[in-house]
């Protein structure tokens, strides 16, 4: 199929065609990046949520009950092949290593919306990448952003503290701790903590609750003063409780970034983000290029990776 029929199925919400568009993407090959030049242009306009947290804080449950929150709020939508899905999820999940592929399958774990056409669900791999997304994740928020998607979800691999990288990538950052975990906020102050847009305290009926959002809380108390201070939302994921509220506190963090022109400067962030991940992407891809000789001198010790990469760098 031409890039231009693909991208025209896509734009009419034809879901194998918004699925093929985002593989190619998600691969980083020539077509894919043929497919960003046409429809970068015509995004700019979706509203990015990103989903952190520590594995086993309910991040998918949540997810889960957060796309049926949004859908609730919406006018009903004919459920056609042909109808356009206004909500996005890109799960990232851990690699296989026998294929390289995502592992944990968000498709199976948010299979409430399976069928339901107004919403695109996807897993990408990390593929070893750091920072709790993949590499290819701000390329296919873009895509789908010029798809037409105006809500995007990114719910991180879940490696703890490291996630940091996502705060960079969307426009409002949801960190979840569960009860249980004020022993070690201090620890994590410095990293996953201080990216908060909004905090969940997640499996909010345990009784190690109360104290966990005490020490959130303090944390703030003691913290630089924002113009923006993230709430503390507590949430029971696994029956929706509390999650209309979280919903809520990321509307009003919208109406924030908006009303104190903090949002253009969330997109020259986002900006920035995808294109250090589009260099460093071109770079990796250039040293597998560059040929073993090249490799053979730096190993002999007869050039050095800095003087290469210089030129290299140069060069291009």
């Amino acid at each position: 199929m031409e890039s231009a029929e693909l991208i025209e199925r896509a734009l009419a919400g034809d879901q194998r065609a918004i699925a093929r568009v985002v593989t190619l993407v998600a691969d980083g090959e020539e077509n894919g990046r043929q497919l960003l030049a046409v429809l970068y242009p015509l995004g700019g306009k979706a509203h990015v949520v990103g989903i952190t947290g520590a594995p086993g804080a309910g991040k998918s449950t949540l997810v889960s009950e957060l796309i049926s929150t949004i859908r609730n709020e919406e006018p009903p939508a004919p459920h056609s092949e042909t109808s356009h899905e206004p909500l996005a999820v890109v799960a990232v999940d851990p690699s296989s290593p026998f294929t390289g592929g995502a592992i944990l399958g968000d498709r199976i774990r948010m299979g409430d919306h399976s069928g339901d056409p107004s919403v695109f669900i996807r897993s990408v791999a990390n593929r070893g990448h750091l920072g709790g997304i993949s590499s290819s994740t701000p390329a296919v928020v873009a895509a789908l952003d010029g798809l037409g998607f105006r809500e995007i979800i990114i719910e991180t691999v879940g490696v703890g503290q490291a996630e940091v990288e996502i705060a960079s990538a969307c426009d409002t950052t949801i960190v979840v701790v569960n009860p249980g975990w004020g022993d070690g906020i201090q620890a994590a102050k410095a990293g996953l903590l201080e990216i908060a847009d909004i905090f969940v305290v997640n499996k909010a009926d345990r009784p190690e609750a109360d104290r966990t959002v005490t020490d959130l809380m303090s944390m703030l108390d003691v913290g630089h003063a924002l113009d923006w201070e993230p709430p503390i939302v507590r949430t029971v994921a696994i029956d929706g409780t509390g999650v209309e509220e979280l919903w809520n506190a990321v509307q009003d963090h919208r109406r924030y970034l908006v009303q104190s022109g903090s949002q253009h400067q969330r997109l020259i962030r986002r900006a920035r983000h995808a294109l250090v991940g589009a260099l460093r992407d071109g770079v990796e891809h250039s040293v597998d290029e560059i040929g073993r000789d090249v490799l053979e001198r730096l190993a002999a010790r007869t050039e050095d990776p800095w003087t290469v990469a210089t030129a290299m760098l140069g060069a291009r």
